[in-house]
């Protein structure tokens, strides 16, 4: 049976995957969002139906829930200020009101996994506001399934990103002693299944569910693994006790780009140990194929993004959508915050080419081996000779066809990732550097008509060399890649 959802927080992590699973499991979807306009470019965004409201707004929400069998509240006030948790309380008593007077069936809350044994007035404030919220909701008149999880492991996810920012930029660390804490992090995957499924919770349950994947583990143990999977070498974790949750905040902000109100209450947080005390979900809701992923699994799903298989792509076409496979709704989204998703460096240039697509494409196309990069040849053979310095193939490999390319092909130090005739040439790059690079090269047409070529040159760094190799060659990319620009665009006009 189909049942009409209301989803907010659509322009947050799990909001943004979630509707999407909603759609591919038959459900009718209704997104809540201060600002729907950012919702208008996702792909599901034509499928589910957008409106305008806040949640401390009795108004909008009650309007919002007029003919809505389950509410999912996806909202919080981290990192808005010192005054998060009375806004979080003020903002879920409206909605709890709301939702009993329009007749709601069901309110499903993704709260925060709380440690057994600590009173609640001695929990951090981030996770003494998970708890009053999810109280407020199983207190409401609606039957409620409040779903607590400690770590999310899922590109995007604030915790997440702490953990990958400090484990890539520091290949040594002299760290608080919350990194012996023990916590059970789930996999985005199996947190979204369970989001889906609570929706058909029997009527007659009213309760809080522990969510944690298969592993209990250190945030110790969590920073060694990701460094293994993100192909990083071995990190020197050295903890220390005299760093105070405050002082580690200020740590954690001056080394990663989380922003500092949001990082000060998670690490807050950090100092609790927070395991699940039984797994129930189990009993009411389908798992997963194969069950929850452990905590490996779940980090090689989360890194399966630009490295795997295309650039991060542009956010006109790209979003979420149902996952195909495990780790599908772990990557990166376009609609995931500035900070999230590892380093992503990009040159970006384009210029009006008078001359038409295909005579632009030719020279793009035609590009490498005996034709050269249209740019300073000195530049190119000396970072040629670099790369066969350190056992690279340098230049030397060629092309196989002067004129024409095809997926695969190599081409000096670059592989052919990508070709769409007359449009896009993408080259993934394989020198010797501490990271992945790329090459784009792409014909259109602007507004008016006119012949465009766009460049982009891409490089996602591997630990704290590769972000100093990037600022070490940022200087001298005005002059080779600006020059490739100027050069292709000319070589066209003349041929074309």
């Amino acid at each position: 049976m189909s049942l009409r959802c209301l989803v907010t927080g659509a322009t947050g992590y799990l909001g943004g995957r979630l509707v999407p699973e909603l759609l591919a499991a038959g459900h009718t979807v209704r997104c809540l969002a201060r600002t729907p306009g950012k919702l208008a470019g996702r792909p599901w965004a034509p499928r589910a139906e957008l409106v305008r409201g806040d949640v401390t707004d009795a108004a909008s929400v009650r309007a919002a829930l007029e003919n809505i069998d389950v509410a999912y509240y996806l909202v919080h006030s981290l990192g808005k200020g010192r005054h998060f948790e009375e806004t979080d309380r003020g903002a879920a008593r409206v909605f709890a009101e709301q939702a009993r007077d329009a007749g709601v069936r069901r309110l499903v809350y993704a709260g925060a996994l709380t440690p057994a044994g600590v009173p609640e007035r001695d929990l951090s404030p981030h996770l003494r506001s998970r708890a009053e919220v999810g109280r407020i909701f199983l207190d409401s008149g609606v039957p409620a399934a409040v779903l607590r999880a400690a770590v999310v492991i899922g590109s995007g996810s604030a915790s997440f990103e702490m953990l990958r920012q400090l484990s890539e930029r520091l290949p040594a660390m002299v760290t608080p002693r919350w990194v012996r804490t023990r916590v059970q992090p789930v996999a985005v995957r199996d947190m979204l299944a369970v989001l889906t499924g609570s929706a058909r919770l029997p009527a007659d349950v009213n309760r809080t569910f522990d969510i944690g994947g298969p592993d209990v583990v250190t945030y110790h143990t969590m920073m060694r693994r990701y460094a293994v999977h993100a192909r990083l070498r071995r990190r020197l974790i050295v903890p220390v006790p005299v760093l105070s949750p405050w002082l580690s905040s200020l740590w954690v902000g001056l080394v990663t780009p989380l922003p500092g109100p949001l990082a000060r209450p998670l690490v807050e947080s950090l100092r609790h140990e927070v395991v699940c005390r039984e797994r129930d979900i189990e009993e009411y809701v389908p798992m997963p194929p194969g069950g929850f992923l452990g905590l490996d699994d779940a980090l090689k799903a989360a890194l399966r993004r630009v490295g795997e298989s295309e650039p991060e792509p542009e956010p006109e076409g790209a979003g979420a959508g149902p996952s195909p496979r495990p780790g599908a709704s772990a990557g990166p989204l376009p609609s995931d915050p500035p900070w999230a998703g590892g380093s992503i460096y990009t040159d970006r240039r384009e210029r009006t080419v008078e001359a038409t697509p295909e005579a632009l494409w030719r020279v793009v196309e035609g590009i490498g081996g005996e034709n050269g990069w249209y740019s300073s040849p000195v530049a190119w053979a000396v970072r040629g000779w670099l790369d066969s310095l350190v056992v690279g193939g340098g230049l030397r490999r060629g092309r196989r066809d002067a004129a024409r390319l095809r997926t695969g092909d190599g081409l000096d130090f670059w592989r052919v990732e990508a070709l769409e005739p007359e449009r896009l040439l993408r080259l993934r790059g394989e020198m010797r550097v501490p990271g992945t690079a790329w090459l784009e090269l792409r014909v259109d047409r602007d507004e008016h008509g006119r012949t465009v070529y766009r460049q982009r040159a891409l490089f996602h760094p591997r630990g704290l060399a590769g972000h100093v190799y990037w600022w070490a060659v940022s200087p001298f990319h005005a002059w080779v890649f600006g020059g490739m620009v100027r050069n292709i665009a000319s070589t066209a006009q003349a041929e074309g």
